[in-house]
């Protein structure tokens, strides 16, 4: 009779619409240890609790749900129907959060987890190693890799795409925090069948009149180089607008003009002759790498260990 009238006035929660379920974690926890010691005070001094403690938390949780769940006979605690079945999902949910806490601990020991990292297509010439390492070192880590231009690898930390950031130039945005780790040096290349290839030194104003290779807008070196030379009031000749620093030497090769590209693209192209770097006057230009992270997000363990990583290697 009592499971009956349990029943019945689960019914009448549920018919009358309001809420059947309103309790915590820490209520079930509590039930769950009272149903597994059989004892209100065994159950106590397992969780470091007084009993009165203990009871109300249980009488609580009988008002929250509606329905008697635990009764004495005698001095013996027993749990009624509702209290059986209770005692099954609170069971459940406690293994279900032992495994949550084990996968956390994964993340935080990284053993598992996605690192989204969002760079300019020069640092691939020295992340490529960065990351091999990275991923030797922690294998249950995913590296997810955007390779684009500097305004849209900003946008993509800007929108939340992106949990670290590397380029040339950090913004002025509040919100994005950058850390200069390396020097990014931009030099003048010539094809060696270049006129200007051929002397030991160049003034700057040798620039003025030249047809130069840039990257298209939105490029960091692009707009580099353009405030460079409009600050120096050198004139020069737009030549082909390219997606990639391997674009810009292809063409340089090619005779099509002369290119600003970052030192540390050329080795490839110098070592076969293919290339020359000009010495003109105030080359090369200076630059740092900066890794960037928003300021109001969280860096996780991977993230964490992929900065240390990239200071590291590039010390």
């Amino acid at each position: 009779m009592p499971a009956r009238r349990d029943a019945s006035k689960l019914a009448q929660t549920h018919r009358r619409g309001r809420p059947v379920i309103n309790i915590t974690l820490r209520q079930l926890q509590i039930f769950e240890a009272v149903a597994r010691h059989g004892a209100i005070s065994r159950a106590a001094t397992a969780l470091h609790l007084t009993q009165p403690a203990v009871s109300m938390q249980i009488k609580q949780l009988e008002d929250q749900i509606g329905l008697k769940l635990i009764e004495f006979i005698g001095k013996r605690l027993h749990l009624t129907e509702a209290g059986q079945e209770l005692r099954g999902h609170a069971e459940r949910i406690a293994a279900q959060l032992t495994e949550l806490d084990r996968a956390m601990n994964q993340f935080r020991g990284l053993e598992r987890g996605v690192l989204r990292l969002s760079v300019v297509s020069t640092a691939n010439y020295f992340l490529s190693p960065v990351i091999a390492a990275f991923n030797e070192k922690y294998p249950g880590v995913r590296i997810s890799l955007t390779v684009d231009n500097r305004e849209r690898v900003l946008a993509s930390l800007t929108d939340n795409q992106a949990d670290l950031a590397v380029t040339g130039q950090p913004p002025e945005a509040a919100d994005i925090a950058g850390e200069g780790f390396m020097d990014n040096p931009l030099v003048v290349v010539a094809s060696p069948a270049h006129k200007l290839a051929t002397r030991a030194q160049l003034p700057l104003s040798a620039l003025a009149g030249e047809t130069l290779v840039l990257r298209e807008a939105g490029s960091g070196t692009r707009a580099t180089v353009e405030r460079f030379l409009a600050a120096h009031k050198i004139v020069w000749r737009p030549g082909c607008e390219l997606s990639s620093n391997e674009a810009v030497k292809q063409a340089v090769q090619a005779g099509l003009g002369l290119g600003i590209v970052p030192r540390q693209t050329l080795d490839l192209e110098l070592e076969t002759g293919r290339l020359k770097i000009l010495p003109v006057d105030q080359f090369p230009l200076l630059r740092r790498w900066f890794l960037l992270h928003r300021n109001d997000k969280h860096l996780s363990g991977a993230a964490v260990a992929f900065r240390a990583a990239l200071l590291a290697a590039t010390a």
